[in-house]
């Protein structure tokens, strides 16, 4: 087994792999490297859905304009990697397994015992101040208070996307409860980048000052490889993000970075084998993408295969996903917390089938979404 495999194996035993959240192991372990993320210019992001999309957005124009560009974002579909990225390239495995071994040394060695995110955000950290990235755009794991990642002391700017239900086990059960705990990520005398249509926007608003807060204005751009009407949300936030840091960028810039955005997963669609996939993985994404589908796949038959967890409001994202005449697939994937078929087709009201690992001819659109843990499977099972 390689050094990478054996860093993997390690981030998803059963002693890394759950959520804990809170910023004192996190600190600590940090304090003990000489706090890498004091040394780093970040552009913070969190909210519901949409932040990893504002985050490539952001991190695209800065490349494009000749910066250093960290970019972290959570989860991968494939490869671990995928989510500590300089300049779009991925940290090597080798460096990446080298300081996943480091940072669970020094943490065994002072008894600090960290999840699988903290490692990461560590890991994310140095790797970024030991290549001296002119900026780091990090996108929030879960909530944004206690999330490891807000041990940003001073953020260039914070973008809070939009808020919904989700988590609620753990944000809480209203959306002011859910904004609030969003909230914990804007600083004193930091720009917050928010839309005036978020539906946290009252408490968002109200853990800021003065000029503090900057409310997203409506760009116009063509030719954006992210494709979804949603997007243009996202996008707005993104760029008014980029006047804050950079109010006189060549508007031919950001033209060509928009071109080339990538964030894969997102209504993500591989036209030759008329497939399209999107990690909506809660109501609010689904309800989203069907909108999308029905507006770009409008007069098309429509086949999905959809898997989430167990602990998501999966009767609600299946009574907004279908429609009558959908051929439904549901797969109960390889993750210790998975939906399994009966759970997921006892609260659905159309006709479905238990995914296999393989599909008929179909002449329509195949929609793969929910849990992005699972759409990596799906597409391997179906050589994507």
């Amino acid at each position: 087994m390689n050094n990478y495999k054996k860093a993997v194996k390690l981030l998803t035993s059963q002693g890394k792999f759950y959520i804990n959240l809170g910023l004192e192991r996190i600190s600590s372990i940090l304090d003990l490297m000489d706090n890498p993320q004091d040394r780093l210019k970040c552009i913070h992001v969190a909210g519901t859905n949409g932040k990893g999309s504002v985050c490539a957005f952001i991190s695209t124009i800065l490349t494009e304009a000749g910066f250093k560009t960290g970019l972290f974002t959570s989860p991968h579909l494939f490869r671990y990697t995928e989510r500590i990225k300089i300049n779009e390239k991925e940290i090597p495995t080798d460096i990446f397994a080298e300081k996943i071994f480091k940072i669970q040394d020094l943490s065994e060695k002072n008894n600090i015992h960290l999840t699988e995110f903290e490692i990461l955000t560590a890991v994310m950290f140095e790797y970024f101040a030991e290549n001296n990235v002119d900026y780091a755009v990090i996108e929030v794991g879960l909530g944004g208070k206690y999330d490891s990642t807000n041990v940003i002391k001073n953020p260039l700017c914070s973008v809070i996307t939009t808020i919904d239900f989700d988590h609620t086990e753990r944000l809480g059960d209203t959306i002011e409860k859910i904004a609030e705990e969003k909230s914990g990520i804007i600083k004193p005398y930091c720009p917050v980048v928010v839309d005036d249509n978020n539906k946290g926007f009252d408490v968002i608003k109200s853990h800021t000052t003065g000029k503090q807060l900057h409310l997203a204005k409506n760009y116009e751009y063509k030719d954006v490889s992210l494709k979804g009407d949603y997007q243009k949300g996202n996008l707005n936030l993104a760029l008014t993000a980029i006047d804050i840091l950079l109010p006189n960028l060549d508007k031919n810039i950001i033209q060509q970075a928009l071109k080339h955005v990538v964030h894969h997963g997102r209504f993500e669609y591989f036209e030759d084998k008329k497939i399209l996939i999107d990690g909506g993985h809660n109501p609010n994404g689904i309800m989203v993408l069907r909108e999308n589908l029905d507006i770009y796949f409008k007069n098309t038959d429509k086949r999905f295969v959809f898997g989430c967890l167990k602990n998501k409001n999966y009767p609600e994202m299946i009574n907004l996903l279908f429609k009558e005449g959908d051929e439904i697939y549901f797969n109960h994937f390889n993750h210790q917390n998975s939906a399994t078929y009966e759970e997921l087709s006892s609260v659905c009201k159309y006709p479905s089938k238990e995914f296999n690992g393989k599909l008929p001819d179909f002449k329509g659109i195949t929609v793969i979404c929910g849990s992005l843990y699972m759409i990596s499977e799906v597409m391997k099972d179906l050589n994507i």
